[in-house]
């Protein structure tokens, strides 16, 4: 396109199980040869060339807006896949930061393990302080029956208490001379 060149067309081939890339071009003399010149000097990195040929074409060769149509078309057909990945990778970012902004508590949590770790190894003694409880509720549900035993023994013990505490009281007020 820079060069102005009327016709444009290129494409890849084989030729005795050789791959080659065909380009034809149409324009004047010097157009021509300043593309030729151009094709020499500025390949890419990766092509690996060993012969270059130039020979007059007979046929007919595509205008270059038809070419650069074509090409377009082509190279968006190549580039659609990978703009949809870049897409869908870009539509994971906010997920992504939702995992990221996650650290910090995942930390947090991680740091609260040994904690966790002592509240499990307590499981068991927990386990057997549990399995007292119902010894517990029994010896508590006869705290009543024992308080009411002991009343009905102070109500027998009271009148024999009564009257060996006025013996004894007697028996010091002689001793003291006032009887």
């Amino acid at each position: 396109m820079r060069l102005a060149l009327r016709g444009f067309e290129v494409y890849n081939d084989d030729e005795d199980e050789q791959q080659m890339v065909v380009v034809l071009v149409e324009g004047d003399e010097q157009r021509i040869t300043k593309f030729y010149n151009s094709a020499m000097k500025e390949r890419p990195q990766q092509a690996m060339v060993d012969d270059v040929r130039s020979e007059d074409y007979p046929g007919d060769v595509m205008p270059m807006w038809q070419f650069a149509s074509i090409n377009t078309a082509s190279q968006m057909n190549k580039a659609i896949p990978l703009l949809m990945a870049v897409k869908a990778n870009t539509d994971a970012i906010p997920q992504i930061k939702a995992n990221t902004d996650a650290i910090p508590q995942i930390k947090s949590n991680t740091d609260a393990i040994p904690q966790i770790k002592a509240n499990t190894d307590a499981i068991p003694q927990i386990k057997a302080n549990t399995d007292a409880i119902p010894l517990m509720k029994a010896n508590t549900d006869a705290i009543p029956l024992v308080l009411e035993e002991i009343k009905g023994l102070r109500e027998d013990i009271q009148p024999g208490y009564n009257r060996q505490v006025q013996k004894d009281i007697r028996a010091i007020k002689e001793r003291l001379g006032m009887s």
